[in-house]
């Protein structure tokens, strides 16, 4: 169904990319296809048949992100709700349609608000996501039913590759239905099982589900407001009250929410989503509005009411069990751990998940995989590190205190070619070997190596490696290894410092 803008003076307008160091007409509006502008045309050319064409340069991250966020303002009429790149949005509103008056009166909501922003918007309705897909593409004359107004459509409501649809063109099919009467076992035959497969998706004959942008969450919320709410502070306090709801129902189940997701859907159709997480469950709703209050005052993008917000949303996508806690009789927390975990989210909100760290040990040989910085907001179950040998307490320990990423090329002269280290030249210092340990032979990951999970880059930086644990005239400890060995791997192995001991 096309809506299309009340009348403007705006000109045509059209989007360029440079191919082959030409600049050509990428995306069109409709005012400038009709002056017989077309994509795959020289901007040359465009601008001497139209000079008052308005050219902007492609920008497909922007154009993604954009879509996106009307994705997420999508989510108020269904959360089916999905991305269908480059320019389109697909909605299931199975079992939503009812809550805004039916269909017709649910589509007409959402055309009216994408018109508020001037964007210009095709929607139709059909029994499948490829039958509405096609309808709105593809707008033709008017049918007495679904079925017939789908094979009236041409072959390019297919969503062929190039090359097939123009094979069912010359082979003189125009129109679903021309195809749709040519016996299968010919489509496949000539044209390739693909042509039948969206044949059978476009009729309603298969089945293709819906891939959602958004996972449908454990608990979820809404406060629809009467009218259009302007204040910001007011949207807030709303949300205060669906924080206070949704911790009533995680405690009904004996949860703690990890993630929080709020939105704020404005009148005029976008959305402000805000995320929080938690590094251990929380059902604590001050705690929870104090994580929003800083994602807040953190975001580039103010929360902004615009002409106003109509609805506040609340989600917790991720729950896990929290069993009920008692305080100690002599007072103080409830858990070991809940002040640090308090500040590792504070800190995770206001900063991004990616900017505090800690370090998980990781069960491997290899020293450098030895350890992963991973978010410090992400849970992880008890590990232990290493510990030495009991039988040696006293023992100096065998990995250094400080690694170099990556290991450091050093000279080397050895009193046989694959004894240990005698002297060596390490950033234009010669160091003298007074006491060395080793070797402590390493070897490679053979069996990744054998399944053929390493390419050959990968497999050259985990050849046998023979460390030494060395002390230089100065006093100064440090961990090197020759990297391959003499007559095997390597003709001439390198040798370099991997670390450095207290």
């Amino acid at each position: 169904m096309w809506r299309p803008l009340p009348d403007q003076q705006v000109p045509p307008t059209a989007f360029v990319e440079k191919v082959r160091g030409a600049m050509r007409l990428c995306t069109l509006d409709s005012d400038a296809m009709a002056l017989g502008l077309a994509p795959g045309m020289a901007l040359a050319d465009a601008r001497a048949q139209v000079p008052e064409l308005r050219v902007f340069d492609v920008d497909a991250h922007a154009d993604q992100d954009w879509l996106e966020r009307l994705c997420d303002g999508a989510a108020r009429y269904t959360p089916m709700a999905a991305v269908d790149p480059p320019d389109g949005l697909m909605l299931d509103i199975s079992g939503c349609a009812h809550l805004f008056g039916g269909e017709i009166a649910l589509m007409e909501d959402a055309v009216a608000r994408l018109l508020r922003r001037d964007i210009r918007v095709r929607a139709a309705l059909g029994n499948t996501a490829e039958a509405a897909h096609a309808l709105a593409r593809f707008p033709g004359r008017p049918a007495p039913d679904e079925d017939a107004a789908i094979r009236r459509l041409p072959v390019a409501a297919l969503r062929l590759p190039p090359d097939s649809e123009a094979s069912l063109r010359r082979a003189g099919l125009k129109t679903v239905g021309e195809v749709a009467a040519r016996p299968l076992s010919t489509l496949a035959a000539r044209f390739g099982a693909e042509a039948v497969d969206a044949l059978h998706l476009l009729l309603g004959q298969a089945a293709h589900p819906l891939n959602p942008r958004r996972v449908a969450p454990a608990i979820q919320i809404d406060h629809p407001f009467a009218e259009p709410v302007a204040r910001t502070e007011y949207a807030v306090a709303a949300l205060e009250q669906l924080v206070a709801q949704a911790c009533v129902q995680l405690g009904e189940r004996a949860q703690g929410g990890r993630r929080f997701h709020a939105t704020f859907f404005r009148s005029d159709g976008l959305a402000f989503p805000l995320r929080v997480e938690t590094s251990l469950p929380v059902r604590d709703p001050p705690a929870i509005m104090r994580l929003f209050a800083e994602r807040m005052e953190s975001v580039s993008d103010p929360l902004d009411p615009g002409f106003g917000f109509d609805m506040v949303r609340l989600a917790v996508p991720r729950a896990e069990p929290l069993a009920a806690s008692q305080l100690a009789l002599e007072g103080g927390a409830a858990k070991e751990g809940a002040d640090v975990a308090a500040l590792l989210d504070a800190l995770a909100t206001r900063a991004g998940r990616n900017r505090v760290l800690r370090l998980a040990p990781v069960d491997t040989h290899i020293p450098e995989q030895g350890q992963l910085a991973l978010p410090a907001i992400e849970s992880r179950g008890p590990a232990q590190w290493q510990a030495p040998p009991s039988e040696y307490p006293h023992a100096p320990p065998t990995r250094p205190i400080h690694l170099f990423d990556p290991p450091q090329r050093i000279d080397v002269m050895a009193q046989v070619p694959d004894g240990p280290p005698h002297r060596f030249r390490w950033r234009r210092a010669l160091h003298e070997v007074t006491r060395f340990e080793g070797p402590e032979r390493i070897a490679p990951q053979w069996w990744k190596i054998a399944d053929g999970q390493l390419e050959k880059p990968e497999q050259d930086r985990f050849l046998t490696r023979d460390y030494y644990r060395v002390e230089d005239a100065r006093g100064r400890r440090l961990w090197i290894f020759r990297h391959g060995l003499y007559g095997t791997e390597r003709s001439n192995p390198a040798w370099y410092v991997h670390g450095l001991f207290a």
